[in-house]
């Protein structure tokens, strides 16, 4: 299997599924497109796809969109138990797992992901502190509810921490402050293995892409 992957500092999308299949266990090639100066991963064209990553080729057929990866690996490795075993904990997993994939629009335009760097305060605006918030509410209702085995969402690792870990990087970036058991949840994401190894590698880019630095010296 190859993964098609953007930059690491950046590319909050292709940061998903190369969590969860490295902390998963499951192997993998890395195949890393990096983005031009408008954002589109360079030589992404040489597959047929929609032109975005991640992508991931098995045995040379896409399955693009970080959710569709996340599912088709889900029904490959069922051994690997990506998502909960309980069933009503599957539920809500995957519901909170599309709300990621499908909101928090605010958050996302006011804070990209930018793991090298720190931007204290910036981005907080009414509409960023309500998705903020609502991110906080679903941690807290996900830990208390199916969160005893463990420090995660639903105790072990599934495909839920991995969505919320670009959001984890976040909050850390933007300085973002926390509810006591908010921030416990992040710190056991900043832990996990695989969160480390992509940031790790994050910091060590160089390129700057524009639209993914608007607070950056000579930016807003």
């Amino acid at each position: 299997m190859q993964l098609l992957i953007g930059n690491k500092n950046y590319s909050s999308w292709s940061m998903r599924p190369w969590v969860l299949m490295r902390e998963a266990g499951i192997a993998f090639e890395e195949v890393q497109l990096k983005f031009d100066d408008a954002g589109r991963p360079r030589g992404v064209e040489r597959y047929p796809v929609c032109g975005k990553v991640p992508v991931l080729l098995l045995d040379g057929e896409p399955v693009w969109d970080s959710l569709a990866i996340c599912e088709t690996l889900a029904e490959r490795f069922p051994e690997k138990s990506l998502w909960p075993a309980d069933p009503v904990a599957r539920h809500v997993a995957r519901s909170v797992t599309a709300e990621m994939h499908s909101s928090f629009q605010a958050l996302r335009g006011a804070m990209p992901m930018n793991i090298r760097s720190r931007h204290p305060g910036k981005g907080m605006s009414a509409e960023s502190r309500r998705d903020i918030d609502r991110v906080v509410a679903i941690w807290s209702s996900c830990r208390e509810r199916f969160g005893k085995g463990g420090a995660l969402l639903f105790g072990r690792f599934s495909i839920a921490d991995a969505y919320y870990a670009p959001v984890v990087t976040r909050f850390q970036t933007y300085a973002v402050p926390l509810p006591r058991a908010a921030q416990a949840y992040c710190d056991a994401v900043l832990a996990l293995g695989a969160v480390r190894a992509w940031m790790d590698d994050a910091r060590r880019e160089t390129d700057f892409v524009p639209g993914d630095e608007p607070y950056a010296s000579g930016h807003r």
